[in-house]
Protein backbone atom coordinates (compact mmCIF):
# COMPACT_ATOMS: atom_id res chain seq x y z
CA UNK A 1 0.00 0.00 0.00
CA UNK A 2 1.18 3.30 -0.77
CA UNK A 3 -0.35 4.78 2.16
CA UNK A 4 1.83 2.22 4.65
CA UNK A 5 5.68 3.03 5.08
CA UNK A 6 6.40 -0.60 5.06
CA UNK A 7 4.45 -2.04 2.19
CA UNK A 8 5.23 1.19 0.11
CA UNK A 9 9.27 0.12 1.20
CA UNK A 10 8.45 -3.09 0.37
CA UNK A 11 7.70 -2.00 -3.76
CA UNK A 12 9.67 0.61 -3.59
CA UNK A 13 12.39 -2.40 -3.02
CA UNK A 14 11.18 -3.88 -5.54
CA UNK A 15 11.12 -1.78 -8.19
CA UNK A 16 14.88 -1.15 -7.44
CA UNK A 17 15.61 -4.60 -8.52
CA UNK A 18 13.02 -4.02 -11.70
CA UNK A 19 13.97 -0.82 -12.86
CA UNK A 20 17.71 0.56 -12.41
CA UNK A 21 16.39 4.31 -13.12
CA UNK A 22 14.29 3.98 -9.55
CA UNK A 23 17.18 2.83 -8.07
CA UNK A 24 19.23 5.93 -9.12
CA UNK A 25 16.08 7.84 -7.74
CA UNK A 26 16.20 6.28 -4.17
CA UNK A 27 20.43 6.81 -4.21
CA UNK A 28 20.11 10.51 -5.10
CA UNK A 29 16.87 11.61 -3.00
CA UNK A 30 16.29 8.74 -0.88
CA UNK A 31 12.75 6.80 -0.49
CA UNK A 32 9.26 8.87 -0.91
CA UNK A 33 7.04 9.34 1.73
CA UNK A 34 3.45 7.46 2.16
CA UNK A 35 0.56 9.56 1.14
CA UNK A 36 -2.94 9.11 2.08
CA UNK A 37 -6.72 10.60 2.17
CA UNK A 38 -9.19 9.62 3.91
CA UNK A 39 -11.98 7.27 1.84
CA UNK A 40 -15.04 8.30 1.02
CA UNK A 41 -17.50 10.97 -1.03
CA UNK A 42 -16.06 13.99 1.21
CA UNK A 43 -12.78 12.92 -0.86
CA UNK A 44 -14.04 13.11 -3.95
CA UNK A 45 -16.27 16.38 -3.10
CA UNK A 46 -12.94 17.81 -2.52
CA UNK A 47 -11.54 16.53 -5.58
CA UNK A 48 -14.13 18.45 -7.37
CA UNK A 49 -14.23 21.59 -5.46
CA UNK A 50 -10.46 21.44 -5.96
CA UNK A 51 -10.12 21.31 -10.00
CA UNK A 52 -8.45 24.10 -12.27
CA UNK A 53 -8.27 26.72 -9.10
CA UNK A 54 -5.57 27.18 -6.96
CA UNK A 55 -4.43 25.66 -3.76
CA UNK A 56 -5.33 28.73 -1.79
CA UNK A 57 -8.87 28.80 -3.74
CA UNK A 58 -9.52 25.55 -3.39
CA UNK A 59 -9.57 25.78 0.88
CA UNK A 60 -11.74 29.06 0.36
CA UNK A 61 -14.02 27.48 -1.32
CA UNK A 62 -14.13 24.44 0.73
CA UNK A 63 -14.36 26.47 4.20
CA UNK A 64 -17.67 28.17 2.16
CA UNK A 65 -19.04 24.77 1.61
CA UNK A 66 -18.59 23.44 5.11
CA UNK A 67 -20.17 26.58 6.54
CA UNK A 68 -23.28 26.16 4.62
CA UNK A 69 -23.30 22.22 4.85
CA UNK A 70 -21.12 20.82 7.46
CA UNK A 71 -18.08 19.09 8.12
CA UNK A 72 -18.18 16.82 6.05
CA UNK A 73 -20.56 18.12 3.97
CA UNK A 74 -24.35 16.72 4.17
CA UNK A 75 -24.42 15.28 0.73
CA UNK A 76 -28.49 15.09 0.86
CA UNK A 77 -28.64 18.76 1.59
CA UNK A 78 -26.44 19.27 -1.24
CA UNK A 79 -28.27 17.31 -3.61
CA UNK A 80 -31.55 19.38 -2.53
CA UNK A 81 -29.70 22.98 -3.42
CA UNK A 82 -30.34 25.16 -5.50
CA UNK A 83 -27.60 26.56 -8.00
CA UNK A 84 -28.26 29.62 -6.21
CA UNK A 85 -27.48 28.40 -2.68
CA UNK A 86 -24.39 26.32 -3.96
CA UNK A 87 -22.64 29.28 -5.99
CA UNK A 88 -23.13 31.06 -2.34
CA UNK A 89 -21.31 28.42 -0.86
CA UNK A 90 -18.67 28.49 -3.29
CA UNK A 91 -19.62 26.03 -5.97
CA UNK A 92 -20.13 27.48 -9.99
CA UNK A 93 -22.75 26.16 -11.41
CA UNK A 94 -20.77 23.35 -13.39
CA UNK A 95 -19.19 21.96 -9.89
CA UNK A 96 -22.73 22.19 -8.55
CA UNK A 97 -23.38 19.69 -11.26
CA UNK A 98 -20.88 17.47 -10.39
CA UNK A 99 -21.23 17.69 -6.42
CA UNK A 100 -25.24 16.48 -7.07
CA UNK A 101 -23.78 13.80 -9.43
CA UNK A 102 -21.73 12.68 -6.61
CA UNK A 103 -24.41 12.90 -4.42
CA UNK A 104 -26.60 11.17 -5.94
CA UNK A 105 -25.01 8.01 -6.81
CA UNK A 106 -23.90 7.86 -3.41
CA UNK A 107 -27.16 8.24 -1.81
CA UNK A 108 -28.84 5.79 -4.03
CA UNK A 109 -26.38 3.54 -3.64
CA UNK A 110 -25.56 3.21 -6.76
CA UNK A 111 -21.66 3.66 -5.83
CA UNK A 112 -20.88 2.21 -2.95
CA UNK A 113 -17.64 3.75 -2.05
CA UNK A 114 -16.57 1.33 0.92
CA UNK A 115 -16.97 -1.45 -1.68
CA UNK A 116 -15.64 -0.65 -4.59
CA UNK A 117 -14.70 -3.73 -7.03
CA UNK A 118 -11.23 -5.16 -6.40
CA UNK A 119 -10.37 -4.58 -10.12
CA UNK A 120 -9.02 -1.58 -10.42
CA UNK A 121 -10.29 -1.27 -13.75
CA UNK A 122 -13.79 -1.92 -12.70
CA UNK A 123 -13.64 0.52 -9.65
CA UNK A 124 -11.75 3.14 -11.94
CA UNK A 125 -15.02 2.68 -13.95
CA UNK A 126 -17.91 3.12 -11.12
CA UNK A 127 -15.72 6.11 -9.87
CA UNK A 128 -15.82 8.06 -13.47
CA UNK A 129 -19.49 7.81 -13.26
CA UNK A 130 -19.38 10.40 -10.77
CA UNK A 131 -19.72 14.08 -13.54
CA UNK A 132 -16.71 15.69 -13.33
CA UNK A 133 -14.44 13.11 -11.74
CA UNK A 134 -11.83 11.22 -14.74
CA UNK A 135 -9.86 8.76 -14.75
CA UNK A 136 -7.07 10.64 -13.54
CA UNK A 137 -8.89 11.63 -10.41
CA UNK A 138 -10.16 8.07 -10.12
CA UNK A 139 -6.87 6.49 -10.17
CA UNK A 140 -5.42 9.37 -7.69
CA UNK A 141 -8.74 8.68 -5.27
CA UNK A 142 -7.77 4.39 -5.86
CA UNK A 143 -3.66 5.49 -4.50
CA UNK A 144 -4.27 7.49 -1.74
CA UNK A 145 -8.02 7.08 -0.18
CA UNK A 146 -7.81 3.05 -0.79
CA UNK A 147 -3.82 2.66 -0.96
CA UNK A 148 -4.14 0.41 -3.81
CA UNK A 149 -0.75 -1.00 -5.27
CA UNK A 150 -1.21 -0.94 -8.79
CA UNK A 151 -2.70 1.63 -9.77
CA UNK A 152 -0.88 3.79 -12.39
CA UNK A 153 -1.97 7.39 -13.09
CA UNK A 154 -0.31 7.63 -16.91
CA UNK A 155 -1.90 10.48 -17.88
CA UNK A 156 -0.72 12.31 -14.85
CA UNK A 157 1.67 15.16 -16.37
CA UNK A 158 4.60 14.80 -13.78
CA UNK A 159 4.76 11.15 -13.94
CA UNK A 160 5.17 11.69 -18.06
CA UNK A 161 7.88 14.15 -17.95
CA UNK A 162 9.62 11.98 -15.10
CA UNK A 163 9.60 8.59 -16.82
CA UNK A 164 10.76 10.22 -19.68
CA UNK A 165 13.59 11.95 -18.44
CA UNK A 166 14.59 8.69 -15.83
CA UNK A 167 14.31 6.42 -19.04
CA UNK A 168 16.42 8.87 -21.63
CA UNK A 169 13.74 9.38 -23.87
CA UNK A 170 13.92 12.39 -26.15
CA UNK A 171 10.67 14.15 -25.08
CA UNK A 172 8.19 13.87 -23.27
CA UNK A 173 6.50 10.05 -23.56
CA UNK A 174 2.44 10.13 -24.33
CA UNK A 175 -0.17 8.19 -22.26
CA UNK A 176 0.06 5.15 -23.81
CA UNK A 177 3.43 4.77 -24.30
CA UNK A 178 3.81 5.38 -20.53
CA UNK A 179 1.35 2.86 -19.90
CA UNK A 180 3.15 0.51 -22.18
CA UNK A 181 6.30 0.74 -20.27
CA UNK A 182 4.95 0.43 -16.74
CA UNK A 183 3.80 -3.20 -17.57
CA UNK A 184 6.90 -4.22 -16.47
CA UNK A 185 6.39 -2.61 -13.03
CA UNK A 186 3.52 -4.80 -11.86
CA UNK A 187 2.36 -5.03 -9.20
CA UNK A 188 4.04 -1.75 -8.07
CA UNK A 189 3.13 0.53 -10.07
CA UNK A 190 1.98 3.21 -7.34
CA UNK A 191 5.15 2.90 -5.81
CA UNK A 192 6.20 3.87 -9.31
CA UNK A 193 3.83 6.94 -9.34
CA UNK A 194 5.34 7.74 -6.18
CA UNK A 195 8.67 7.64 -6.63
CA UNK A 196 8.28 9.72 -10.51
CA UNK A 197 6.63 12.20 -8.69
CA UNK A 198 9.20 12.30 -5.72
CA UNK A 199 12.64 12.86 -8.63
CA UNK A 200 10.40 15.37 -10.37
CA UNK A 201 9.29 17.33 -7.11
CA UNK A 202 12.92 16.92 -6.28
CA UNK A 203 14.49 17.74 -9.46
CA UNK A 204 12.30 21.24 -9.09
CA UNK A 205 13.21 21.98 -5.70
Amino acid sequence: MVRDRASLHTSVAALAELEPAFASVIERHGHPEPRSSEPGAHTLLRTIVGQQVSVAAARAMWSKLEAAYGTPPDLAAILRASDEELRLAGLSRQKAGYARSLAQLVLSGELDLSALPADDEEAIELLTRIKGIGRWSAEIYLLFAEGRTDVWPAGDLAVQIEVGRLLGLPERPPEKLVRDIAERWRPHRGAAALLAWHSYNSAVL
